[in-house]
């Protein structure tokens, strides 16, 4: 595990949300990517594992800026469902469209997935799951929000 790894956080089993103390996910690294379709990529997150044999192994891997893509994406989803309430379905059928954010000279679409047959109860769970969630999405989004403002001091 330790060959172009830069930076680890080791014992994420014992904060991993619901699953704390009883998650398989054992360690978060940044460093080199190690899978070859990632290899284009500088900087990639990965996620181990600890396999029946007791040892560690690479679960996941995403490039640096899909960490950051999906970041954005979960934040924008997060703020559409702060007010999504004053909509009779959480959602308007004829403007799915939350946002089209720019990045890299291009737009990431925030979108309501009208294609799903069950979106009106799909949404409905969705909106209750995130406020179930409160407890735990609510510190790590004050604890994000501190460090992005301190990022933006520098």
């Amino acid at each position: 595990m330790n060959e172009k790894i830069v930076m680890v956080s080791n014992d994420y089993d014992l904060i991993d949300g619901r699953n704390a103390y009883q998650s398989d996910i054992k360690s978060l690294t940044l460093g080199e990517p190690m899978l070859d379709e990632n290899k284009k990529m500088q900087i990639a997150a990965q996620i181990w594992k600890t396999g029946k044999d007791g040892e560690l192994f690479l679960a996941q891997e995403l490039p640096i800026h899909q960490v950051f893509d999906l970041m954005i994406f979960l934040s924008r989803t997060l703020l559409y469902f702060k007010e999504a309430y004053r909509l009779p379905l959480l959602y308007d059928p004829e403007k799915p469209t939350v946002e089209r954010v720019g990045v890299q000279g291009g737009v990431l679409p925030v979108e309501v997935c009208v294609d799903n047959q069950n979106i009106n109860e799909d949404i409905k769970a969705f909106a209750q799951s995130l406020n179930d969630l409160g407890e735990l999405v609510g510190e790590r989004k004050r604890v994000l929000s501190r460090i992005l403002e301190e990022l933006e001091l520098y």
